[in-house]
Order: structure tokens, then sequence, then C-alpha cells
């Protein structure tokens, strides 16, 4: 069965217009290495009781590598059973799509099948492909369902894509949003480009995955010019490995970004707050490591907050870096303000139930 945006419930896409915060679902893996279904039952109940709008399954974050484990089915299943069980109001569900366009498109199947509204597409696996290949190969699974295009950086597996390139993929009327990672700015620039470029302005939602500069994509307006006009773009959302930690303290950055924004004046205490957020990124996402701990960093935080059993992941490849630890703790001392253990500790009980 395929479906096109026009498809879904008018609750959800107003929602992702609006602009929300959803997090990348991590995977929970108990000591040993085995898919732990009650804590990742509670990161989903964590995630909608902090105010999440909406989740990322399936996606870098929850490790590409759960589809050579058998593992791709029962953790969208689980994250979707779990958040119908735990709240009656429209969350936007994002499925991780991967690999040649015959496995996403397999993908994009089971996504569909058990209610997900759109497809968060990784081109990683096209690496070397041609432009026109590309976009072949989108066309292809936005056939099945609405697409959220995905800029990932190339630190962590991504590929460089040009203004050409996303000019044509926002041309494809099933894309929805696109979630902008590059960690470059040019390469950011590229994106509204070529959305502009298409006119798919309307259409397209914006939602940063830049974690280096979360807050000022949030609050700086972008124009592109389009013959005579210039074309306004903003972000109203992310889609962030960052913000699957101290989520309710990223629904309330939100919330303030959008307050200011719709008043017209940034002020320099919220702008102050970048630099400090980017900070604490920097010892979640191992940049230090060239970003080797990235994944294991998150579900460090996790883990510390007591939602996970480990840090571990399936690529035993990837754990954290040399000094990671240090820097956590370090963060935690100095930005106490910017967690939300208080809040988790006080609900993690009802959550592990």
């Amino acid at each position: 069965m395929s479906v096109t945006w026009t498809d879904l419930p008018e609750s959800v896409m107003a929602t992702l217009r609006d602009g929300i915060v959803i997090p990348a679902h991590p995977l929970a893996l108990d000591a040993h290495g085995a898919f732990d279904r009650r804590r990742q039952r509670a990161l989903t109940r964590y995630y909608v009781d902090a105010g999440a709008g909406g989740l990322a399954v399936g996606v870098h974050a929850t490790q590409f590598e759960i589809r050579d484990h058998g593992l791709y089915e029962p953790v969208l299943r689980l994250a979707a059973e779990a958040a119908d069980e735990w709240t009656d109001r429209p969350l936007v569900r994002i499925a991780g799509l991967a690999g040649d366009t015959r496995q996403a498109r397999q993908e994009a199947a089971i996504a569909v099948d058990l209610g997900y509204h759109a497809g968060l597409l990784s081109l990683a696996a096209l690496r070397g492909a041609n432009e026109d290949t590309l976009i072949e190969h989108c066309r292809a699974i936005a056939g099945d369902m609405p697409l959220i295009g995905f800029y990932l950086q190339p630190a962590v597996g991504g590929i460089p894509l040009g203004r050409d390139f996303w000019r044509r993929f926002a041309e494809i009327d099933n894309v929805i949003a696109i979630k902008v990672a590059p960690f470059d700015r040019y390469a950011t620039l590229d994106v509204m480009a070529g959305i502009v470029a298409a006119g798919a302005e309307d259409r397209i939602s914006l939602y940063t995955g830049n974690d280096d500069h979360i807050l000022l994509d949030l609050v700086t307006p972008f124009q592109v010019r389009r013959g005579d006009d210039l074309v306004d773009l903003r972000f109203v959302g992310g889609l962030l490995g960052h913000w699957s930690v101290w989520t309710q303290s990223a629904v309330a950055l939100l919330a303030r970004a959008k307050a200011d924004v719709a008043d017209g004046r940034i002020s320099a205490e919220l702008l102050a707050l970048d630099s400090r957020i980017t900070d604490c990124n920097a010892a979640i996402f191992d940049v230090a490591n060239a970003f080797k701990g990235c994944i294991a960093g998150c579900n460090e935080v996790l883990r510390r907050q007591g939602l996970l059993a480990s840090n571990r992941c399936l690529n035993l490849d990837e754990s954290l870096g040399p000094g990671q630890q240090e820097e956590i703790d370090r963060v935690y001392r100095d930005h106490p303000d910017l967690n939300d253990d208080a809040f988790v500790a006080a609900n993690l009980d009802r959550w592990l139930s």
C-alpha cells in the first residue's frame, strides 16, 4: 500500500509544520548486547512525557546495524505500540529507511504497515552513485510513503549533496520535510537554495540536525533569492540525536526559541545558550575523537539517568572514545541547568513498569 502526504491525518501534518522536538530514538541493549524491550519501551514513554512531538526510529542513533540483527521491524513495532499505549496526542512517527532501493522499499512497506507517517531516507549506501541514480532511488521510495530528506554529515557516513540535487529532491511531491545535518553552513545553504529553486518552501518543513548549532538554526532567518524576490526560510524544529538525551530541556528550548522569534526579538541570553549547548554536544558526540563515540555517548547519558542498562552498541567498534567519560562529567558540572535528570528520576519507575 502506498501513502502520500495528503493521506496523513491533518493533525500530524499540522504538528510537523508547526515545529516540534523529534528525538532520534536510541536502541536499548543490556550489558550482554541483547535487545532490552523493557528499557526500549521506557525510552519511548520518556520522550512522550518530555513533550516530544514525534519519534524517529530506525535512524542513525538507533544504529543502522539493527537491520543485520533482525531488529528493524521489532524496534519500530515496539515504539509504535508503546506510544499508542502511552498517549492520545498526535505524534509524528518517522521510520529510518536505508540501503539500496529494494531494501529501502521493503523497509518503507514495514513502516507503512506499522502506522509510521514518513520515512527519513539515508543515502549512505549509494555512495559513489551519480545524481540521476540518487534521484531515481528517492522517487521510487517516495512512491511508497512520504519522505523526509536526510543530509547526514560525512564524518558519520553521509555523502556530499549539492544544490541541484536538493532542487530535484524537493521537486518530488511526496517530500514533506528535510533534516539538515551536514554540520556545515555552506551545505546547509545548499539545501535552502534547492528548496527555493523548486518552489517547495510551503510544502517542505525544515528540521535541524546540525547538532553543532542547534539553537542558532532555530532562531536564524534564512533568505534565498528567486528571481526578483527574497524567499524567507526557517527551521521549525529539530530531529536530533542530541535531543535523544535531556529531552524535556530540549522541548523547553524550542518553546523559548519560538516565543522569541514570534516577538521579533532574540534575547542575548538565549543566543548565549548556543555555545553552551554545543559544548555539551561536543562531549556527548565525542568530537575530540572524530565522533567515534557519538551513539555510545548518547547511550551513556541515558545509562547514567537509569533509562538504559548499558551504553553498549551492536557494533562493538562503536564505543566511548578516549576521555569521553571525563568530558561528559565536565559538561554535567559546567552546565547543570541543561540536563533533565530530576524529571527522569521522578518518573523512571513509572516508565520502567
